[in-house]
């Protein structure tokens, strides 16, 4: 660890991605807290990003059967490495100042990992749009309730290639050139974007992720995890983690940990257009890292002011007369 002379008051954001995406999603939000004046580090999990699988299979002209039986590298990733991984990262981050760590969708299961780890490292958790699992144990659960009918994922099960069981991820055509199937994606996941924008997202999404992850036990913990300062963004036309289920992770957090409820943000966008609309979010963190640091530094002079003054009384064996 680096002495804390190298320490700044800014602080780092950490952000982790969602399912079958990676750190390049996250490059709109990086460029608005630059123009901001701040640090921020976008974490690939395992297998993803420049790690990620693209079997010649994959490629065009497509050979489906083949590709349906390609043994995956993410097939052996636990959320527990996903969380190893971005523990890491906060670690080394942590010897420069605090530590903001941020998550959109799948992401969540893991920064909660982070969180109910080393809460003493974190000085925020940040969900957009994510899974803060409490009273279910994983999203499989939380999909099973009324809250979740609202989705339009449904119809996104015929992109599906190969048997999940046996590859032990989920696998994504998302070269298809069926319309029909672009447009239900699409409806579910960004509709409030243009087409054009819709098909670059698509391009730097990667094909496979793991069952394992979005099944482990994720559910926080009121001891450490509920520790930490916390935001959630709302996505009002989130068709992939409905609104309704967002209202009830959060009031589930809050009934947990009442003492420190979530600070609740509002976007009218859907699960991926938020990137669109990078500049909001940015604003949006850098204003809660703000609040928060008035609040450190509050603390610290109060502390401060509390600490007894040296006494100037000379002692009987000082010498003085």
């Amino acid at each position: 660890m680096r002495s804390n002379s190298n320490r700044s008051s800014s602080p780092t954001f950490v952000l982790v991605h969602g399912s079958g995406a990676s750190s390049f999603m996250w490059a709109p939000v990086q460029r608005e807290l630059a123009l901001l004046g701040h640090r921020s580090f976008a974490v690939d999990l395992p297998g993803h990003g420049l790690d990620a699988q693209y079997p010649l299979a994959y490629q065009a002209p497509q050979d489906l059967d083949t590709w349906a039986a390609e043994p995956s590298t993410l097939a052996g990733v636990t959320l527990q490495h996903n969380v190893d991984t971005v523990v890491d990262v906060v670690r080394r981050v942590a010897e420069h100042g605090p530590v903001v760590l941020v998550a959109a969708s799948l992401g969540g299961v893991t920064i909660t990992g982070v969180g109910n780890a080393i809460p003493e490292l974190v000085n925020r958790l940040v969900y957009i749009s994510a899974w803060s699992c409490v009273q279910r144990s994983n999203p499989i659960e939380y999909m099973q309730e009324p809250e979740f009918a609202d989705n339009l994922m449904g119809p996104l099960a015929a992109f599906n290639v190969g048997d999940p069981a046996q590859l032990g991820v989920g696998r994504a055509n998302y070269r298809t050139a069926d319309v029909e199937l672009l447009d239900a994606l699409k409806a579910a996941t960004m509709a409030d974007v243009s087409d054009e924008r819709f098909r670059a997202f698509l391009n730097i999404l990667q094909p496979d992720e793991s069952i394992a992850v979005m099944t482990a036990d994720a559910r926080v913990q009121a001891g450490t995890w509920g520790t930490i300062a916390r935001t959630y963004i709302r996505l009002t036309d989130d068709r992939s983690l409905p609104i309704a289920m967002q209202d009830r992770l959060i009031a589930e957090a809050d009934a947990l940990t009442p003492g420190n409820p979530y600070e609740v943000h509002t976007l009218d966008t859907s699960h991926v257009g938020f990137l669109f609309r990078a500049d909001e979010v940015a604003a949006i963190l850098d204003k809660a890292e703000r609040a928060q640091s008035r609040s450190r530094a509050h603390s610290s002079s109060v502390a401060s002011s509390s600490e007894p003054a040296p006494s100037t009384t000379r002692s009987a064996c000082s010498g003085g007369s």
